[in-house]
């Protein structure tokens, strides 16, 4: 399938982080500063602005303003080198300050895969800027008291050692020498032919060198994998940074001693795909002790990769909870006249 992603108003604007980002800024046709909302869509690894390809124009027709920028370290946006720049607090910031820039009081937050986990933490960060909240694919994790290290929880379930050797400096070299398996691997649908444990990366460039992962394995076309390799070949050691972040992460949130419960009237919705191994059911249960107004969504037989597997599905789903949710808030007006 050929998605048309001409025509887009592209921007690379320095925000008061002092930060350089680039990102779409699409404005529907009636739009209305102050009424129209705006989604910001956040991406997760390895990913870009492209992620959301297929949801932007469909959501500036139903009459939303889209905002999705490349975040810190990717494609557009400034690379630091410092894993300690890419925090969530201060990844939090930039994208507060992109809503300033902007002149966005409050905006829809949707993230994907680290974009969820980003804005679910924005929702603890500045909790006064968001009208909603979207997460895919990732549910919804409280701050800890205790600091748990990536290699302890890789112990822990080693379904999540690939973390781990992300983590480790090595590991941007040895993927940016096997580029196009790499990202080959990562895109990956849910029912793959051949076999393969994403774990197993951590045993290094040897196990990336060996790989075959055929057209037919992954949810990507090859115009849009050839679009990613020419992305990623812009170095991966930003994207992998979020990975060298755990300990930053927890000694900010534990400095700020951040409330594990999201704002009382916030809604929210979760979609996953039931054949995603990021997500279970014990998961989901524990973020609803969190998020009261949390509604979560199943997607049968899909994978991780929702905004491309499910894409129609994922379009329409948000598009019609935001639209039910403004009919709501328009009829609570009403009540109270």
């Amino acid at each position: 399938m050929y998605i048309d992603t001409s025509g887009l108003n592209h921007r690379i604007e320095e925000l008061s982080t002092r930060r350089k980002y680039h990102f779409v800024d699409q404005k529907p046709a009636h739009y209305k500063h102050g009424r129209t909302p705006t989604l910001l869509c956040v991406h997760g690894f390895p990913d870009c602005w492209y992620g959301w390809r297929y949801q932007i124009k469909p959501w500036v027709h139903r009459g939303f303003r889209v905002v999705v920028p490349d975040m810190l370290g990717y494609g557009g946006t400034d690379k630091p080198k410092n894993p300690v720049e890419y925090s969530t607090k201060r990844l939090c910031a930039d994208l507060a300050a992109i809503l300033d820039l902007l002149e966005i009081k409050k905006a829809v937050l949707i993230g994907h895969d680290w974009g969820a986990y980003a804005v679910s933490r924005f929702a603890l960060w500045h909790p006064d800027r968001l009208l909603a909240l979207v997460i895919l694919s990732v549910p919804y994790s409280p701050p800890s008291l205790e600091y748990i290290s990536v290699k302890t929880i890789a112990k822990i379930a080693p379904n999540l050692s690939y973390q781990a050797y992300f983590e480790e400096q090595r590991s941007t070299q040895e993927i940016e020498s096997n580029l196009n398996t790499f990202l080959r691997v990562i895109y990956r649908n849910p029912n793959p032919t051949q076999r393969f444990k994403i774990s197993q990366l951590y045993k290094g460039p040897e196990v990336l060198a060996k790989i075959y992962v055929p057209d037919s394995d992954i949810v990507l076309n090859s115009e849009e994998l050839k679009f990613y390799n020419k992305i990623f070949e812009q170095g991966m050691n930003g994207p992998l940074n979020y990975y060298r972040t755990s300990l930053y992460r927890h000694e900010e949130e534990l400095a700020a001693k951040l409330s594990p419960n999201l704002r009382q009237d916030l809604p929210v919705l979760f979609i996953w795909g039931t054949k995603d191994t990021t997500t279970t059911s014990s998961l989901i249960h524990k973020a609803h002790k969190f998020i009261p107004r949390l509604q979560d969504f199943a997607l049968e037989e899909k994978g991780h990769w929702i905004l491309v597997e499910a894409r129609d599905v994922i379009t329409e789903k948000i598009a019609q909870w935001l639209e039910d949710l403004a009919i709501e808030a328009r009829m609570a007006a009403k009540v109270h006249l």
